[in-house]
């Protein structure tokens, strides 16, 4: 029986290297992608063990002590990291609330203009903050919402009484600030996927609705939005799975000493107590249970959002 699997073994990888020399372009392509998943996502995987260690600079990860759970034990009763939690969920929440159906509709609005200069100078404008770094955007920001800033000039010309205040130094704007300014970034490039989409609904579909007499919002509700359910249903997903994450480059360029109590969220927490204070296990603990978590939420929302594809995982 050995003797007859041998053979058969020794069949499947002549076929599998002849397969791979014969698309030996795609291969290409594909393996520098694979290396690299293996050396920075799955190699660092050994690393989350400093977690359970007394680790520091002066150690290995084989001489740093094991401390057990120790470290999660620290996080439940650390204060900072709940405020942390707090601040994260708040802006990741109205992020979602006020920004999630924006680039659907945007698409939908984007879709319906004619072919013409018009629609690639909207899609063009609307794409342009993306590409410009937080570094960029956090200066304007920090020009603007100053003393002497655009904002202030502009409510002082249209005749409110306003006291010249810098807005990024006051703990209570921050959560609004992050929040319209990640939308303002992000809602352009958002809709590329919903256009991709949009792109493929066969045209006959219109026609037939035009001549049942169907206008054009009704178009819109009975045909474009059901036709972008699944990839709707994908985005809630990653949303919702990353509530905990956060806006790391948005947060360093916007945090300031005065708004850090609503400024300071999970990643810029970590980041401050990993790389600033050389806590390296307290950090680790921290990134491990928020990972744990994001995978909890993402499970849940996968869960939830079958319903709006007839029981089917989009996953």
């Amino acid at each position: 029986m050995n003797a007859a699997v041998k053979p058969k073994r020794s069949v499947r990888i002549k076929r599998w290297f002849k397969k791979f020399f014969e698309q030996w372009e795609l291969q290409t392509m594909v393996w520098p992608g694979v290396i690299f998943m293996l050396i920075f996502n799955f190699l660092p995987i050994y690393g989350l063990t400093i977690a359970f260690r007394s680790y520091t600079v002066m150690d290995t990860m084989q001489t740093a002590p094991w401390v057990g759970f120790d470290n999660f034990e620290i996080i439940l009763r650390d204060k900072f990291f709940w405020d942390s939690v707090v601040n994260t969920l708040a802006i990741s929440l109205l992020k979602v609330a006020l920004g999630f159906f924006l680039p659907i509709i945007l698409a939908v609005m984007i879709f319906e203009l004619r072919q013409g200069p018009f629609k690639k100078l909207v899609q063009t404008i609307s794409y342009m903050p993306y590409f410009l770094s937080w570094i960029v955007l956090g200066g304007m920001l920090i020009n603007w919402l100053s003393t002497t800033g655009l904002l202030n000039t502009i409510l002082a010309g249209l005749g409110f009484n306003i006291r010249n205040q810098n807005y990024l130094l006051s703990a209570d704007n921050y959560y609004w600030i992050a929040v319209l300014s990640d939308i303002w970034k992000n809602t352009g490039w958002g809709t590329i996927l919903y256009l991709a989409t949009l792109s493929k609904i066969d045209p006959t579909y219109y026609e037939a609705a035009k001549i049942d007499g169907a206008t054009r919002m009704q178009q819109v509700t009975k045909i474009t939005l059901p036709m972008l359910r699944s990839i709707i249903s994908l985005n809630l997903i990653l949303t919702i799975s990353g509530l905990l994450g956060s806006n790391l480059d948005q947060t360093m360029v916007l945090m300031n000493n005065q708004n850090r109590p609503r400024a300071e969220v999970i990643n810029s927490y970590v980041f401050d107590m990993g790389i600033a204070q050389g806590d390296f296990s307290y950090a680790t603990a921290v990134g491990l249970g928020i990972s744990i978590v994001s995978v909890i939420l993402l499970l849940i929302s996968n869960q939830m959002t079958k319903r709006l594809n007839d029981n089917t995982s989009v996953l």
